[in-house]
């Protein structure tokens, strides 16, 4: 009997704090918010690391003014005394996407012996838009790591759902190297 009163005591005791409990429960959706965006300063975040997947800082620049027609747009890569130009050549999700965080700056490394490339800071949309066959002077998008590569040797590489064309340049190998090894920022060229 006195073991029953003491379960008995502690599951009422206990009771009421079960109603509070949100264990096992979906946390409730943000309500939207019709309060104006703040506008204080967003808090430091620490540049992701280098690595082939993502090379380098990226600083975001100023916003550029939305791109009516993508098709031969230009698009700057320039270090130092070294740019590289690339006329888009496709309008598509992410090609528009890259364009709406422009400028941009980042850095330029090799990779493979094929290719350079460079983050953008984070993936772009690449809902409907199509794989390719890149070539030699493609600029491309690679959606598993989020990262542009210039092609400058294609050679045996095939049609990839992963590999989204996003226009072509005339710089050579040595040119893109000019790329290496400092901060780039990417713009679009009025």
């Amino acid at each position: 009997m006195r073991t029953t009163a003491i379960v008995s005591a502690t599951l009422t005791a206990l009771l009421p704090l079960t109603g509070c409990s949100t264990a096992g429960s979906p946390p409730a959706p943000a309500a939207p918010s019709s309060a104006a965006p703040s506008s204080a300063a967003p808090s430091p975040a620490s540049p992701p690391r280098p690595t082939p997947e993502s090379p380098g800082p990226v600083v975001p620049g100023s916003p550029a003014a939305p791109v009516d027609e993508v098709e031969g747009t230009v698009v700057r890569f320039s270090s130092g005394q070294t740019t590289v130009d690339v006329t888009l050549g496709e309008d598509n999700p992410t090609v528009r996407d890259l364009l709406s965080i422009l400028p941009v700056t980042t850095t330029v490394e090799e990779f493979a012996g094929r290719e350079k490339i460079a983050s953008v800071g984070r993936q772009l949309d690449t809902s409907g838009s199509p794989g390719s066959d890149p070539e030699d002077g493609d600029l491309i998008y690679f959606t598993p790591w989020g990262n542009l590569g210039f092609y400058y040797d294609a050679s045996d590489i095939g049609f990839s759902d992963e590999t989204v064309h996003i226009g072509t340049y005339d710089a050579t190998e040595d040119e893109l190297s000019g790329l290496e090894g400092g901060d780039v920022t990417i713009s679009i060229v009025p």
